[in-house]
């Protein structure tokens, strides 16, 4: 028997029988340092859609994730959606599956599976080289909004393409007494947009992953496991010295809200109630390492939110029932 070459299985591709859908798994040596290289000429990128670069980790979320990325390509707005997955203990058979049951699903979009060659957070901002879009929607894997929302959001991030745009907002404030910064929610403002929903330009990617102004802060993502996205707020509102802008969604499911959980709602309430003051005194002590290493507090606040549109929020009698006059059939 001839000597033959061995064959390495870097990457599994599955093409379909139907055009234009082509869905792949990537494992493998096959990153290179994006910040070797110049970031993409926005005047070649795509811009009439945007790519959705969607983290994964969670094995037992596989089955809800599969949905939420056929949501995402279904969308008229989204060019693809990658799969980046995180966890390095998945075995490549299940991401194999997962690739394969992504093939059965007929959508306008290509969709991928990208194994991470880490856990690092700092990843799900890497520069991808398949990034052909101008705009990038970075989400996580239990966040499912309805198509018409996607569509939205898009058009607002097309009006004022240098701010991050998202449909889940915090803030940042100063506590006087104990002279700390921290973090918190707001009914009046909010100056952080959450990667469960964030749309940004693709360039943000390369400045947050290549520029040394952040390449400490960037250490404390490491180090904490935490606070990418706040991060990430950062760079932008260096950038454009303005907040991002909060969008309505107008069906959106928060899968991963401890509240879906099960359990007595005393014990449920007081659990969740402690791992929200433990979340936020971490995202809180993030902010303040983030002030101290840069020098500077570049966060600016925004006010109020986009909607698709307000009607007359009137009830009318139609049938016997109360409905909202703009929902009536006017012949």
């Amino acid at each position: 028997m001839k000597n033959q070459k061995p064959i390495y299985p870097f990457h599994v591709i599955i093409i379909l029988s139907m055009p234009l859908y082509v869905f792949s798994f990537r494992i493998g040596p096959h990153y290179s340092d994006p910040c070797n290289r110049p970031p993409a000429d926005p005047r070649t990128l795509q811009t009439d859609q945007m790519t959705v670069l969607i983290n994964g980790y969670s094995e037992h979320r596989i089955p809800l994730l599969t949905s939420i990325a056929a949501t995402y390509a279904a969308a008229s707005s989204v060019a693809a959606v990658i799969i980046l997955w995180s966890n390095p203990s998945t075995p490549s058979q299940t991401l194999t599956s997962l690739s394969q049951n992504l093939s059965s699903i007929s959508t306008a979009a290509p969709i991928s599976v990208l194994r991470q060659p880490s856990a690092s957070l700092n990843l799900r901002f890497h520069p991808q080289k398949t990034i052909t879009t101008r705009a990038v929607l970075i989400c996580d894997d239990d966040i499912e909004p309805d198509s018409e929302s996607i569509n939205f959001a898009f058009q607002i991030w097309k009006s004022d393409p240098d701010r991050l745009i998202g449909f889940f907002v915090r803030s940042h404030n100063y506590d006087l007494t104990q002279k700390s910064w921290i973090y918190t929610m707001e009914s009046s403002k909010y100056s952080i947009v959450l990667t469960k929903f964030m749309i940004l330009k693709a360039q943000y990617l390369h400045h947050y992953t290549c520029s040394k102004e952040y390449e400490k802060l960037r250490a404390k993502v490491e180090e904490k496991n935490n606070c990418e996205d706040i991060l990430m707020n950062f760079v932008v509102a260096g950038e454009v010295k303005k907040g991002p802008i909060l969008v309505g969604a107008k069906k959106v499911r928060d899968w991963g809200d401890a509240r879906n959980e099960g359990g007595e709602m005393e014990e449920r309430d007081v659990g969740l109630s402690s791992r929200k003051r433990e979340h936020r005194k971490r995202r809180g002590e993030c902010i303040g390492e983030f002030h101290r290493l840069l020098g500077k507090m570049p966060l600016r606040y925004s006010y109020g939110k986009v909607v698709d549109s307000v009607g007359e929020q009137g009830l009318c009698d139609k049938g016997g029932n109360l409905v909202y006059c703009d929902r009536q059939i006017f012949q």
